[in-house]
């Protein structure tokens, strides 16, 4: 499901106007990324959390000159489920093998 299939299902279950529909989806990723850009986490609850994750300095390979490079610590952005969604998935979708 892309962007555009989410604005089109919300705006067909609402009856609001799409471009509205765009405008408000487009303004709550922008700030959801305004928040963990200053560091802050987003909880929405039942949903999820849109966190920042802290990454250890670590020892990676250059394979193509073969040498060990160093990797600084950094931040990134990650999304943890809640319970309620991880459970709906679990038991709604076929394992596929």
């Amino acid at each position: 499901m892309t962007k555009a299939d989410i604005v089109a299902k919300i705006s067909e279950r609402l009856g609001i106007e799409k471009g509205d529909v765009q405008a408000t989806v487009e303004t709550f990723m922008e700030e959801v990324k305004t928040s963990l850009e200053s560091g802050d986490n987003v909880y929405l609850r039942g949903f999820g959390s849109f966190i920042v994750k802290t990454r250890a300095e670590k020892t990676g390979r250059n394979i193509s000159k073969n040498t060990t490079i160093k990797i600084p610590a950094h931040n990134i952005p990650a999304f943890k489920p809640a319970k309620v969604f991880v459970e709906g998935v679990k038991s709604n979708v076929e394992v596929v093998q």
